[in-house]
C-alpha cells in the first residue's frame, strides 16, 4: 500500500499559493489544538458548486491529498474551503468553472468522477508537473495550480491537517527554555 508521500508524488508536490479568504480564528485548524479531534461537520450547504462539480472538486482534492494514516483532503474538509473561497471570489468562479467543464470534456463522453483511478491520475499529472515546475500557461495548468493551492491550504489549516498530520501542538507552556548549545555562541547572551 502507498504511502501518502509516494501518492503526493504521483501527483506533485503541494504548494500552498492561495491567499487565506479566512480570519485566524476561523481555520479549522486553530481549533482545540492538541485537544480532542474535531466534532463531526453536519451536512453541508453548497455556496457556489453545484451538487456534481462539488463531486468533482471532492475527487480532485481527494487525489492530491487521499486518506493515507491519517484522513485525507475530504476528511479534513478541503472540498468546502474550497466552495468558500470560489464562493467569494469571481475570478475564482469563472476559472473553476472551466476547468471543472475541461476536466468532464477530458473524460470522453463520461464524467471526470466515472473514470477509473489510473484514467483520472493520467489527465492530472501534466497539469500537476506544469504546476510544478512554474510552466502555468493554459486554462488546464491554471485551473489545476489554483485548486492543488486550495486544496493543500484547506487540508493544512484544517485540524486534521494541522493537529494529526503535521502535530501541531499550539500555543504550549514550556518548562524550561534551553539555550544554544553550539560552540561558536557559547558564551553569548
Amino acid at each position: 500500500m502507498e504511502t501518502r508521500r509516494d501518492t503526493l508524488k504521483i501527483i506533485g508536490a503541494i504548494g500552498t499559493t492561495c491567499a487565506f479568504p479566512f480570519a485566524a480564528n476561523d481555520l479549522y485548524g486553530q481549533h482545540q489544538h492538541g485537544a480532542a479531534p474535531q466534532a463531526p461537520r453536519g451536512p453541508y450547504t453548497l455556496k457556489f458548486f453545484t451538487a456534481i462539480e462539488y463531486q468533482t472538486v471532492s475527487r480532485v482534492a481527494d487525489l492530491i491529498i487521499p486518506p493515507a494514516d491519517t484522513p485525507g483532503a475530504v476528511a479534513a474538509g478541503a472540498p468546502e474551503y474550497i466552495d468558500y473561497v470560489v464562493h467569494n471570489n469571481a475570478e475564482h468562479q469563472k476559472l473553476m468553472r472551466e476547468g471543472l467543464a475541461w476536466l468532464d470534456q477530458q473524460a470522453g463522453g463520461k464524467r471526470f468522477v466515472e473514470l477509473s483511478g489510473e484514467q483520472q491520475i493520467e489527465i492530472l499529472t501534466p497539469l500537476s508537473d506544469a504546476a510544478d515546475r512554474g510552466q502555468v500557461t493554459s486554462l488546464p495548468e491554471r485551473f489545476f495550480r489554483m485548486i492543488k493551492s486550495m486544496t493543500a491550504d484547506g487540508y493544512y489549516t484544517s485540524q486534521i491537517g494541522l493537529v494529526q498530520e503535521l502535530g501541531y501542538k499550539g500555543n504550549t507552556a514550556l518548562a524550561s527554555f534551553p539555550g544554544c548549545n553550539h560552540p561558536e555562541h557559547a558564551g553569548v547572551e
